[in-house]
């Protein structure tokens, strides 16, 4: 957990980065909530019988093929086959030896690919654009020859870490709220944050769907309180700005600069790079959690 500051303790170099624990050079500390409930054990999963077996969207989604919800609807629409045969029943399940077709071409596995991109501005989180704009997957044009997804979305216009792979296990860890993902954020505002709103969202708010409050919080150095790091576990759209527009405010910049134990650190606006080993072993440990 981090440690308890005042409210005037400020990111280092004025900029809002994780604890020093998360692999990067800042010392600061985000101010914690007042009387915050210590985290919860995830809840245990229920075991199954371990048969070999996957569900047949979870086999397409691993293979690179689409997303799992995508895949349930074209199982439903007849164009993926098992063995030769027709399958439309979401659910079923395939053994590793089972020949899969999508619109007869046979299914392989990918080799699995993790890209940690810092996301510019401008730039949309989706594999293509109906209207033309830039995407996340333009920027990575050329990283590898599988083809990946963004785990989770950012806002056109909010920039910062943001992981792309075809890892559909990991990806659904990543973001299922169970899990508690930390995120941190450096918002500039519109305006300074007042003392008394600062303690609202460290003590929570209630929006249109549901309460929300802040795990951490601290004013950015040399900024006039105009911009603050935030910690929030929540993974509900728009959050962060909606936070700040709910007390008045409106955010002029968002960047994300943590995410699940990965940092933005020694990477530019605009540029990718591939996860070690380390960093992959980690994100599926759910270190730095």
């Amino acid at each position: 957990m981090m440690n308890k500051t005042n409210n005037n303790r400020t990111a280092k170099g004025g900029s809002a980065k994780p604890a020093a624990k998360a692999g990067t050079r800042s010392d600061a500390k985000l101010q914690p909530r007042r009387n915050a409930r210590p985290k919860s054990a995830s809840k245990p999963v229920k075991k199954v019988a371990d048969d070999g077996t996957i569900r047949l969207n979870r086999c397409l989604s691993n293979a690179g093929v689409c997303s799992r919800r995508e895949a349930d609807v074209f199982i439903q629409a007849g164009v993926v086959k098992v063995n030769g045969e027709v399958v439309t029943e979401l659910g079923t399940r395939v053994k590793p030896t089972d020949r899969v077709m999508f619109h007869d071409q046979l299914v392989q596995s990918e080799k699995k690919v993790y890209i940690l991109l810092n996301k510019p501005a401008n730039t949309v989180t989706t594999v293509d654009d109906p209207h033309g704009r830039m995407t996340v997957i333009d920027v990575i044009r050329g990283a590898c020859r599988e083809r990946v997804y963004p785990v989770g979305r950012l806002d056109r216009n909010t920039t910062g870490v943001l992981l792309l792979t075809n890892d559909g296990e990991l990806t659904q860890k990543l973001l299922h709220p169970r899990f508690e993902k930390k995120k941190i954020y450096q918002a500039t505002l519109d305006k300074p944050l007042a003392e008394e709103d600062y303690n609202k969202i460290l003590e929570g708010i209630h929006l249109e769907d549901g309460p929300i409050s802040a795990d951490a919080l601290e004013y950015v150095k040399d900024t006039k309180r105009m911009s603050v790091g935030i910690e929030i576990h929540s993974g509900r759209n728009r959050i962060v700005r909606r936070i700040f527009e709910h007390l008045g405010y409106k955010v002029e910049k968002l960047d994300r600069v943590y995410f699940a134990g990965l940092t933005k650190y020694m990477l530019p606006r605009g540029k990718w790079r591939h996860l070690t080993e380390e960093e992959v072993s980690r994100l599926k440990m759910g270190a730095f959690e």
